[in-house]
């Protein structure tokens, strides 16, 4: 058994987890570390105080975070951090440390998800051979185009084991949630112009996200669509306003947030169908992020495959391609930790 460390981190918390892994690629999770980002310099001492606290001595290092990866190094989106693998290894003293994109780490870990960890929004006939995709919203976006590699000749279960790859699936480091936002009717138009008054240039990111869905609220509250119950703006003030607007638009409490709402999963959908049809996604579309199991049955509702799959001539081409939620918040930390599994095998003893 190799010791591995893996690791998720936000612009709030940093979360880390040590791993022992197997030969044939099982993982058995260790202990784990929870830390307040913004009361770090980096996550150079982060690592450094985990690994104090113990005697493991990780092989390989892989850690999800919010940003672009360029040659493994990052300069996070929501922390004002740069973090360098190759620094990191040294001053940690880790053979190997990779940094991946947060949404990539997810989309390496979901080969691993137990078919509970997923619920299906659309069945479809899934191609073994076809490219997956993944949307994830939460504090921002992002997504990716999974890749199906081909199998070289010959190459079996067993010289897969512990490969990152191992499932013939490569992510692709993306910053897709930052492409322009596209309005598909008078509502959303509206909202577009909403937007470009605050921002200037509006990403799908404005739109679909947390942040995003209290934008979509307070659009409609600015054009009066509907008035706005009053607990609930008590509630915005004492809580975070887009899970109140969330949770006030599921049960129908309050109308507002539920037109909110509506329009959030259909532009949801409507970016998923979009990215599905790019990459001829016949392996799966993923619904990843902290938002999506929380408005789990909103999700199922309709509005979400009803956006997806409006795309005229290319409509019954998308109903062939599986919709999945996932459902565990813990995928892209098991991603992480498969990727360094991965990284510790090759680099050997």
């Amino acid at each position: 058994m190799t010791t591995v460390l893996a690791g998720d981190i936000g612009g709030t918390g940093t979360r880390l987890s040590l791993f022992r892994a197997a030969a044939d690629g099982t993982l058995e999770r260790g202990r784990t570390g929870r830390y307040r980002s913004r009361r770090h310099e980096g996550l150079e001492p982060i690592v450094q105080r985990f690994l104090a606290d113990g005697d493991e001595r990780p092989r390989a290092a892989a850690f999800g975070i919010a940003g672009p990866v360029l040659d493994n190094v990052v300069k996070t989106t929501n922390l004002p951090w740069r973090i360098d693998g190759a620094e990191l290894s040294r001053a940690c003293g880790i053979p190997a440390v990779h940094l991946l994109n947060d949404v990539a780490a997810t989309a390496e870990g979901i080969p691993a998800l137990p078919e509970s960890a997923l619920m299906t929004l659309q069945e479809g006939e899934e191609d073994p051979r076809g490219h997956r995709v993944l949307v994830a919203a939460g504090t921002g976006f992002g997504m990716t185009v999974v890749a199906r590699l081909p199998r070289p000749e010959g190459r079996g279960a067993a010289d897969r084991a512990g490969d990152p790859y191992q499932d013939d699936l490569l992510p692709l480091p993306s910053e897709g949630g930052h492409v322009d936002f596209a309005p598909r009717n008078e509502e959303e138009i509206g909202l577009l112009r909403h937007l470009q008054a605050r921002h200037g240039r509006v990403s799908v990111e404005r739109v679909v996200s947390g942040p995003g869905l209290k934008a979509i609220f307070d659009y409609l509250l600015d054009i009066a669509w509907a008035p706005v119950a009053h607990d609930v703006l008590e509630e915005m003030v004492r809580s975070d306003p887009s899970q109140v607007i969330a949770e006030a638009g599921a049960t129908g409490h309050c109308r507002l947030c539920a037109r909110a709402l509506t329009r959030f999963v259909s532009c949801y959908g409507a970016v998923a169908g979009n990215l599905a049809l790019v990459a001829l996604a016949h392996g799966g579309v993923f619904i990843g992020g902290g938002i999506a199991p929380k408005i789990r049955d909103v999700l199922a509702r309709g509005e979400f495959l009803e956006a997806f799959l409006d795309k005229g001539r290319f409509s019954p081409l998308l109903r062939r391609m599986p919709v999945r939620v996932v459902l565990e918040p813990d995928t892209a930390m098991l991603g992480a930790a498969r990727h360094a599994a991965a990284l510790a095998r090759r680099i050997g003893p």
